[in-house]
């Protein structure tokens, strides 16, 4: 079986590669818990929630695959297997069924406000052992950060 050479030192290489996994685990159910609410969403609100949710979709897809290839280039391998997400993301579990509007954009502005949590905690934990990786959490964080506004404004 082939082994991808790191450029980090392995303990560098082991808590980057951590932080790397949890982000990726967080963006994947994101974007999942994201889709489920474009499908199922209800309300006044319908038409502007059912497209920001597919913003927030592309978002945490277009991170998760930079996230995952960043962990691949460091000689760890990404694992964004339904089983792993389920079992490692920080996100709540999301309610089946049709959501109205304002339960939908409540669950977004908590999960986001605990993706974008985690996403402080690792960037300052990667600070000293990858710098690129740091780099790539903070363009996230920020990306993140933009649709948290935007949701909490959205609110009555």
């Amino acid at each position: 079986m082939a082994r991808i050479e790191s450029v980090l030192e392995p303990q560098a290489r082991d808590v980057t590669g951590v932080a790397l996994q949890q982000t990726l685990v967080d963006l994947v159910d994101l974007g999942m818990v994201a889709k489920q609410a474009h499908w199922t969403v209800t309300g006044p609100r319908f038409r502007a929630l059912h497209l920001h949710l597919d913003e927030v979709v592309e978002t945490a897809r277009r991170h998760a695959d930079t996230v995952a290839e960043r962990a691949a280039a460091i000689g760890v391998a990404p694992d964004g297997r339904a089983a792993t997400v389920a079992a490692g993301s920080r996100l709540s579990v999301a309610p089946a069924g049709w959501q109205n509007d304002r339960d939908v954009l409540a669950y977004f502005i908590d999960a986001y406000a605990k993706v974008i949590a985690g996403l402080r905690e690792r960037i300052t934990e990667v600070a000293y052992t990858d710098p690129v990786t740091q780099d790539l959490l903070i363009a996230v964080t920020a990306d993140l950060e933009k649709q948290y506004w935007m949701f909490q404004a959205e609110q009555d």
